[in-house]
């Protein structure tokens, strides 16, 4: 694919070989030329076992700066739930209207919390929810017991983000924008390699095999997390 001359130009200021978290950030900053305070996107590449399916590495994770997009919160919870979700700030409570809009094809909303005992009822709509992501799933927490909720509900109206490798095992995730402080940035993309190295159960040597900062417009930059701290 041929680039553009921006691209070309600043692409000349790459250096060629991984660098520390910190030179990361200050590098990828450089290199965007977008007239807009642009996106700052955390690109992972993990290391699999041969027989554990990319599809199945999924979670969530509350980055410690990271400004909150007002996700859409649906919650699938019994009659007597439903005020409690209301009042911790879900869009939908109403078991009956969302079940409903779906049917209908009408998803609007982000991210669709359910307690354990209505899963049954929305596995009919896995067809429609799946493909999305949006069939809530233990491991990215979005199956909720009824006592957490409420909390719950407030972590993602928070801005909690929900990840799922590809079928590749790579994982993409925003990590700040390009007004972001350097420290706000570093301290979000630790927080996110974390979490991927917890939900694998081993060191990040053993688990990320190549890491990348790139902004929405320009270049990736390639960094060592073995240079993280």
């Amino acid at each position: 694919m041929k680039r553009g001359k921006k691209y070309q130009k600043v692409t000349e200021k790459i250096l060629d070989s991984a660098v520390s978290l910190k030179n990361a950030v200050e590098n990828v900053k450089k290199l965007s030329y977008s007239k807009f305070d642009g996106t700052i996107e955390l690109h992972i590449v993990t290391i699999l076992p041969k027989d554990k399916d990319p599809k199945s590495i999924k979670g969530s994770v509350s980055l410690p700066y990271m400004e909150s997009k007002s996700s859409r919160i649906a919650v699938a919870a019994p009659a007597h739930l439903e005020k409690t979700a209301q009042e911790a700030g879900a869009d939908i409570f109403k078991f009956d209207d969302l079940m409903e809009g779906i049917k209908a094809g009408k998803i609007d909303f982000d991210i669709l919390l359910a307690t354990p005992d209505m899963m049954a009822q929305l596995a009919v709509h896995g067809k429609a929810l799946g493909p999305k992501g949006l069939m809530p799933n233990p491991k990215n927490g979005t199956v909720v017991a009824p006592d957490k909720l409420a909390e719950v509900v407030g972590e993602f109206k928070r801005g909690k983000l929900v990840y799922k490798a590809d079928a590749a095992g790579g994982i993409h995730v925003a990590v700040g924008k390009i007004s972001y402080t350097n420290e706000k940035i570093e301290a979000n993309v630790k927080e996110m390699v974390t979490a991927v190295v917890s939900l694998l159960g081993k060191s990040k040597e053993y688990v990320i095999r190549k890491a990348f900062l790139a902004p929405t417009m320009g270049p990736s930059v390639a960094f060592d997390i073995k240079l993280m701290d």
